[in-house]
């Protein structure tokens, strides 16, 4: 069973080379690690191309530089995964060991955040809760599922936000999703910059707007205001 990475990047050169050596010991059993770059203009895809099977070039936007990738994909498994997030080598063996021996066709691991701020530990203690309760999971946490469910399903729908949602939604329609508990480290850059509290009230009044019907493309301008 062949995984396939897929690392969507947009200016991402302070920490593009961290995440990528993280995946080194996959490319040496023999999976493939693929970067799509969304035009970042700081250098981001020379870094990565040493680090990764291949470099792709897309039209800017979170989905689409996943279903780029997920197009030359060669692996059974797609697994995306985002720039700012560190994979330990207990969640390498996770997904391969796991995922093997389960029947399910798509999941997502737990996750830490980086920061060392009491907050974020409910932040995270949150995040993985409500996945675990709503069977819906986020990019943050490193959503992986069989290429020809993903085929099945019309990939990642084209829109500015909550395309992780949306996929997650079609996807539970064919079964609940795998839950693995060794943790993804992920980036807390989003809500140090922008305040935590300030952060979490954002994203859950954005995902309520969502459940409501408002479109992506007004979530879109919410969260750039926000």
């Amino acid at each position: 069973m062949k995984v396939s990475v897929i690392v969507p990047v947009l200016n991402e050169a302070p920490r593009i080379r961290a995440t990528l050596e993280a995946l080194q010991p996959l490319r040496k059993g023999g999976h493939e690690v693929i970067v799509v770059d969304g035009g970042s203009d700081d250098g981001t895809a020379a870094l990565a191309r040493t680090l990764c099977d291949r470099v792709l070039c897309s039209a800017q936007g979170r989905a689409r530089q996943m279903n780029a990738g997920a197009n030359v994909a060669r692996g059974d498994i797609l697994w995306f995964l985002h720039a700012d997030t560190l994979v330990s080598p207990a969640a390498l063996v996770a997904l391969q060991d796991e995922l093997e021996r389960s029947t399910r066709d798509w999941g997502r691991f737990d996750v830490s955040l980086t920061g060392a701020h009491p907050l974020l530990r409910l932040v995270e203690w949150s995040m993985n809760l409500r996945s675990h309760l709503t069977a819906i999971a986020t990019g943050d946490q490193g959503i992986f599922v069989r290429g020809e469910l993903f085929e099945q399903v019309g990939g990642f729908a084209d829109i500015p936000l909550m395309e992780d949602i949306a996929l997650s939604r079609r996807l539970k329609r064919h079964g609940p999703p795998l839950r693995l508990r060794a943790r993804l480290h992920t980036s807390s850059r989003r809500w140090e910059s922008n305040g935590i509290v300030r952060t979490i009230l954002l994203m859950w009044r954005l995902r309520f707007a969502y459940w409501r019907g408002v479109t992506p493309q007004r979530l879109a301008e919410r969260y750039r205001r926000g």
